[in-house]
């Protein structure tokens, strides 16, 4: 992962910012010797949210299946059959 101090960014952010869209390698950018912020690629960052979103539907998923509040696959089609209906 590439390192930018933020005075860096603030001088050649057209240069840094066009690395980072032909690389695809996040960059870490830091203030005073210390980590401050990532600049990632907009495509890298929908398809990280698009995760994160996924995985939280399956934990919720899990934690409901743990705690007994599920229903069997007949239950859960009539459900919806009243519902769409």
């Amino acid at each position: 992962m590439k390192v930018e101090l933020v005075t860096n960014l603030k001088r050649q952010a057209t240069a840094i910012l066009a690395e980072l869209h032909s690389t695809k390698e996040p960059v870490l950018i830091t203030e005073h010797g210390k980590p401050s912020a990532y600049l990632v690629d907009v495509q890298d960052y929908e398809f990280m949210q698009r995760r994160l979103a996924l995985l939280e539907g399956l934990s919720r998923g899990e934690r409901a299946a743990l705690e007994g509040r599920t229903s069997l696959q007949a239950e859960a089609k009539e459900k919806m059959r009243k519902w769409l209906t």
